[in-house]
């Protein structure tokens, strides 16, 4: 039996009451610069340091947090569903729209999706709705393919042959038989799509096309940090481990969401 990955929903629950709550408790400004605390190493006045320009490193991560998590929670949500639509309509109704799809994706699969972002976001002013917008899709194919290839099994079952013949809505078939089917299956992808957004945002903002100043976000204080790296580690270090610690504790919801389904389909 897998244990429920308590430690990994505790730290993800406490990056994000942090950084939506933490400005409250800790009063320190992310945008104030103060040029007698340039490149102070952590400390009690400063538990994580300060940047070049004097600001507060910490400060500045709860700052930056709010906007990584919105970015990657929005943009996540937006392709999720996107792929849920798509995926169902090619499992449900088949023939030319499912040949459509598999086009569509196939299609969207041949660029690099690093490589498809980074043509996108050049073209246009970055800001954190459009990041959202190009994350998103670039982000729905996974969740397609998976919810399309589980549409074709439940698609084929006898209880839904008989609602068909029945004439039953088709919505109303969606709905209330396909959805809550599809649900783990979607949760799953959707954890695992968050975890890919965030990386995503802080990978554009890490090389500069990403949340431009004075915006802020883990992957931009990441990118600030990168010219003073070998005498401020600190920079870039916390930043970078936040990241480290959403995808790693998301990551491990998500395996523990995926062996709760298999368990269930094999009782079943």
């Amino acid at each position: 039996m897998k244990k429920v990955p308590i430690v990994s929903v505790v730290i993800l629950a406490s990056i994000v009451l942090i950084s939506f709550f933490g400005g409250f408790v800790y009063s320190l400004s992310p945008f104030d610069m103060n040029a007698a605390s340039l490149l102070e190493a952590p400390s009690l006045a400063h538990l994580f340091g300060t940047d070049r320009l004097g600001r507060d490193i910490l400060a500045r991560i709860i700052e930056g947090g709010k906007v990584s998590l919105i970015i990657g929670f929005a943009s996540a949500s937006v392709a999720s569903f996107v792929g849920l639509i798509v995926g169902i309509s090619a499992g449900f109704f088949g023939k030319n729209i499912d040949k459509t799809v598999v086009v569509m994706i196939d299609l969207f699969l041949t660029f690099p999706t690093f490589f498809l972002l980074l043509a996108l976001v050049s073209y246009v002013n970055a800001s954190a709705l459009t990041l959202i917008i190009v994350i998103s899709v670039t982000g729905w194919m996974s969740m397609a393919r998976m919810i399309r290839s589980e549409s074709f099994s439940i698609n084929a079952q006898p209880f839904i042959k008989i609602l068909k013949l029945a004439n039953v809505s088709k919505v109303k078939i969606i709905f209330k038989y396909f959805a809550p089917l599809l649900a783990p299956l979607f949760f799953i992808s959707f954890t695992f799509g968050l975890s890919g957004a965030i990386l995503a945002e802080s990978g554009l903002s890490f090389l500069g096309i990403g949340v431009m100043p004075p915006s802020i976000s883990w992957g931009s204080i990441i990118s600030e940090g990168k010219e003073v790296i070998d005498v401020a580690w600190w920079v870039s270090f916390f930043p970078g481990l936040m990241i480290f610690l959403v995808t790693f504790s998301l990551i491990n919801i998500c395996d523990y969401l995926q062996f709760l389904t298999n368990q269930k389909d094999t009782q079943s």
